[in-house]
């Protein structure tokens, strides 16, 4: 039995746990920074190391439970990752779990990404990006990790927060009103109400670690300049669990550097404050 932070085994069991974290390794088709498929091991040595009660919320959200599934992995091509993961994401959305997800690379969330918005038809999907990653198809696939927002933006609210770099074809893709990039955000308040103004109900949240500087998270695939820090993002994101129901979430991209260990923690720590924000509102 994997234990996430090393809580104890009656907060681990599949039963009772509230909680469902299931790792999806691939990194099939990202085209720079590679490891992103090795990020499970290092994730969860880092939460073995980091305090388990949040300040901020005054909470200790393992308590919960926090069930890890197995992986899913050894993919022999992006449309059979796309496919299995869809699958997989509906079987787990009957099980009535809050339901988590680690990457891999950002092409895993494309088979989540559908389960829940077609049993969600109201679904707000919040991308937190460097990336738009609206591409129709990108090296001969439409599964790439350069295309996992583009049929969820067909078929959910999606909103886009941080987004530094695209590629001219995703501009006819962009809905402009609901695009809040990285440069009018940094210093600024201003974006965060206006985003909020354009949840639904149902929410679901995709991170790119790319989405944060890479000053501060660098053990990502493909870093851009210019990114949002620490709080810029936590802020955000507590108000995003606050005025919606938040169904899910997943945390791509991480390719780690055995070398250079804090941003292992970094993506611990963000995992386990969104759900402590998560059940704290509740």
């Amino acid at each position: 039995m994997i234990r996430f932070g090393g809580i104890p085994e009656e907060f681990c069991q599949r039963d009772t746990a509230k909680i469902l974290l299931t790792p999806l390794l691939y990194d099939g088709t990202s085209t720079w920074g590679k490891g992103a498929d090795k990020a499970f091991e290092p994730f969860i040595e880092a939460t073995e190391n980091m305090e388990l009660y949040d300040i901020e919320t005054d909470s200790e959200v393992y308590r919960n439970g926090i069930f890890v599934a197995p992986a899913l992995k050894n993919f022999k091509s992006p449309d059979e990752m796309a496919e299995e993961i869809y699958h997989h994401t509906k079987d787990l959305l009957e099980e009535g779990k809050f339901l988590t997800f680690l990457g891999g690379e950002h092409s895993v969330s494309i088979g989540v990404l559908q389960a829940f918005y077609e049993k969600y038809p109201d679904l707000t999907i919040v991308q937190l990006d460097a990336h738009s990653d609206l591409r129709p198809s990108y090296l001969g696939s439409p599964n790439s990790h350069a295309c996992a927002l583009h049929k969820a933006s067909k078929n959910a609210n999606l909103i886009q927060i941080g987004i530094r770099s695209m590629d001219i074809v995703e501009k006819q893709f962009l809905n402009t009103e609901k695009l809040f990039l990285a440069k009018d955000i940094s210093g600024r308040t201003d974006w965060q109400e206006k985003a909020l103004s354009l949840l639904t109900k149902n929410v679901y949240i995709t991170v790119d670690l790319d989405v944060f500087d890479p000053s501060i998270m660098p053990a990502t695939g493909t870093p851009e300049p210019g990114g949002l820090l620490w709080y810029e993002v936590l802020n955000f994101l507590r108000e995003v669990f606050k005025r919606s129901r938040v169904l899910g979430f997943d945390i791509v991209e991480f390719a780690p550097n055995n070398l250079y260990k804090s941003p292992n923690m970094y993506v611990a720590q963000l995992y386990y404050k969104m759900l402590n924000y998560k059940f704290s509102n509740q």
